[in-house]
C-alpha cells in the first residue's frame, strides 16, 4: 500500500511541476491542422470539415499532443520538434543541404562541406549571417509591408515589399556588382 502511494504522488507531483513551468507554447501541431483546414475549399466546406475534425476528436488529440508533449519539449530544449526539417536542394551551383531548426537554417554545400548558419532573432524581427559565432544582421522587418537590408555599400536601406521595391534593390546592387548579375542571383527573385 506504502509502494502505491508513493508512486501515486511522484506521478501526482511530475504532473503538477509541468503544469506550473508556464509554458503556454505554440500550438504547432494544433495550428498546422487550423490550417491545412482553412485551406480546404469554400468556408462552408472549411466549417463541415472542422465540425467532423471536432467530432472525430481530431483537434482534442492534437491539442492534447501538444499540451503534454511538444509544447513541453519546446519548454525546455526552446526549440519545437515540429519546426525541425531537413532538405537537400540540387541547383545549378551544386547540391546544398538546409536544415531548419526552428530558430533559423544551417545550410550545407554537400560537397565541400561548408556551411553558413542564418538566424532569425525575433525579439528585434532580425534574420542575421552567424560568423565566428556573432550575428551579423542582413535584414530587419520594419511593418508588413519594408524590411530594412544592408546595402551594396554597407548601409542599411529601406525595401518595400512589392515587385517594384524589390527590383530597385536588386539594380542597386547590381549597380555596384555587376558580377552578381549571374544566373543564381537572378533566380533569387
Amino acid at each position: 500500500m506504502k509502494k502505491r502511494y508513493i508512486t501515486v504522488a511522484t506521478v501526482c507531483l511530475l504532473l503538477g511541476s509541468m503544469s506550473l513551468t508556464s509554458c503556454i507554447g505554440s500550438f504547432r501541431l494544433t495550428q498546422s491542422v487550423l490550417k491545412w483546414n482553412n485551406q480546404v475549399g469554400s468556408k462552408f466546406l472549411n466549417e463541415l470539415v472542422f465540425f467532423a475534425f471536432w467530432v472525430l476528436p481530431v483537434y482534442e488529440v492534437t491539442s492534447l499532443a501538444d499540451v503534454l508533449v511538444l509544447n513541453s519539449i519546446e519548454f525546455w530544449t526552446g526549440r519545437n520538434p515540429l519546426t525541425a526539417s531537413v532538405k537537400v536542394v540540387d541547383t545549378p551551383h551544386g547540391k546544398y543541404e538546409i536544415a531548419c531548426d526552428g530558430k533559423g537554417y544551417t545550410i550545407t554545400n554537400t560537397l565541400t562541406s561548408e556551411s553558413t548558419r542564418l538566424n532569425f532573432i525575433e525579439d528585434e524581427q532580425t534574420w542575421a549571417v552567424e560568423v565566428n559565432g556573432e550575428n551579423i544582421p542582413f535584414m530587419t522587418f520594419v511593418d508588413d509591408t519594408h524590411v530594412r537590408v544592408a546595402g551594396p555599400q554597407g548601409e542599411y536601406e529601406l525595401v518595400e515589399l512589392t515587385e517594384q521595391g524589390v527590383m530597385a534593390y536588386k539594380e542597386s546592387v547590381m549597380s555596384l556588382h555587376p558580377e552578381m548579375a549571374g544566373e543564381g542571383f537572378a533566380l533569387a527573385y
